[in-house]
Parts: C-alpha cells; structure tokens; sequence
C-alpha cells in the first residue's frame, strides 16, 4: 500500500513540473516553422535575453519580460497571427501570455526555440 502511494505521489509531482500548453498558445516545429515563412509573410518576434542570432525573416526583437512597453510596434489588429521564439522555448512561453493578456488571441510558439531550429540545419540572420 505504501508502495503504491509513493508512486501515485511522483506521478502527481512529475505531472505538476511538466509545462501544460495553455489553450491560447499553438506550438510550431521548426521544420513548420520554414515551409510557412516560405510560402507567406509572417509576423516573427525574437523574444530572447540577451538578444541573439536571429531566424531569418524575424520582424522584430522584444525582450520576453518587456512585451508591454513595446505595444506600439506590434500588429493593430490582435487577430493578427505573432509567431515567437527564443533560445529553447520558455522565453517565448512568457511571452506569448503577456501578449494573451494584451488580448492578443493568435499566437504560436516555435517548439525547442531557436536551438531546435538550429539543430535542423536551418538558417540565421
């Protein structure tokens, strides 16, 4: 009996440490990422500190902690789809609820970040 309850509590403690993707928030991996900014021009922010190599085609750099000062140079329309990304993927989470809480409601983050983009071979500014 103890046995199985000590399981039934690492399995709750694992669970709880695991980033639970929030309803608001699509993710994309880097391979999706390429095919669509080669087929449409989109809005990509680099939201990475400190500011690093950027994906080609990046729109805009916005510190991922400093997504509100910076209102007046995001898309008018909150319907608008902003793609993020940063070093691996927790930046770009951040930054994605500050622009949910903005009212933002298309918002996509790159899987794995810039890493996983570079480990697939693909190209930088």
């Amino acid at each position: 009996m103890k046995k199985q309850f000590a399981v039934l509590i690492f399995i709750f403690i694992l669970n709880g440490c695991t980033f639970q993707k929030p309803d608001y928030l699509k993710v994309i991996t880097p391979a999706e990422l390429s095919q669509l900014t080669q087929r449409e021009d989109i809005f990509l922010v680099d939201v990475h500190t400190p500011e690093q190599k950027h994906i080609k085609g990046t729109d805009l750099f916005i510190p991922y902690n400093e997504i509100e000062k910076f209102q007046d140079k995001l898309p008018k329309d909150k319907n608008t789809p902003i793609y993020v990304y940063c070093e691996s993927g927790p930046m770009g989470n951040s930054a994605a609820r500050s622009l949910h809480e903005l009212g933002y409601s298309n918002l996509t983050n790159l899987e794995g970040g810039a890493k996983a983009w570079r480990k697939a071979g693909l190209g930088f500014e």
